[in-house]
């Protein structure tokens, strides 16, 4: 039976974080917003728990695609191969905000995603995310959660996403009212970059 934890994006608990961070160090599953759709994640490093969310996705934990939710830039080098400086200005300019970027991945990749060439980074700008990912001391895997009514792609309000979820997953943050439109994807594996989705960031940037 899961927790509904209440934290505020303006200023994250440290207590609160702190319990939440406990829970992913135990292998534990969270659903937690991001600057984009709620998220469900666990710490990359806990292969139980990986599994947990490839069964609950649906999917073999080898051909999953999820991101990796970052603080910010430094944490990079830990997962992705060396990026020229035209890419690293482009993550500069775009994060923290509402994009998923494919990079390059390197060797450090979790023995789970070893096979992936590619890996889809995310640095959102929602504090309580960051702030998550600080405390815990590396990333935290990420997937959206979707809603079976088809209009409303993304659910957005944390009590009904308890309520569904409260049997799945052991915390589910409340950090307010989530969107429902998720973040744009950028393929920078390449010379050129190429939109894989057109989600809420702007391609303006680009």
């Amino acid at each position: 039976m899961a927790e509904l934890i209440k934290i505020y994006p303006e200023n994250p608990n440290p207590k609160e974080i702190k319990r939440v961070v406990e829970v992913l160090r135990k292998g534990g599953l969270i659903i937690y917003p991001t600057d984009t759709v709620y998220g469900l994640g666990c710490d990359i490093t806990n292969t139980k728990a990986l599994e947990k969310i490839a069964r609950i996705k649906g999917v073999k934990l080898a051909k999953a695609n999820w991101s990796f939710i970052c603080a910010d830039l430094s944490n990079l080098s830990d997962y992705v191969r060396q990026i020229n400086t035209s890419t690293f200005k482009i993550l500069k300019r775009a994060l923290p905000g509402p994009y998923t970027f494919i990079l390059p991945g390197n060797n450090n990749l979790p023995k789970e995603f070893k096979k992936k060439k590619t890996v889809g980074i995310r640095i959102p700008d929602n504090s309580i995310a960051r702030t998550l990912v600080e405390t815990l001391g590396n990333p935290i895997v990420s997937t959206s959660i979707h809603d079976e009514d088809e209009l409303l792609e993304y659910t957005t309000d944390p009590e009904l996403i308890f309520e569904k979820w409260e049997n799945l997953v052991d915390v589910v943050i409340d950090g307010g009212y989530g969107d429902n439109v998720a973040s744009t994807v950028i393929d920078l594996s390449e010379d050129e970059p190429i939109i894989v989705r057109e989600g809420k960031g702007s391609l303006d940037i680009f």
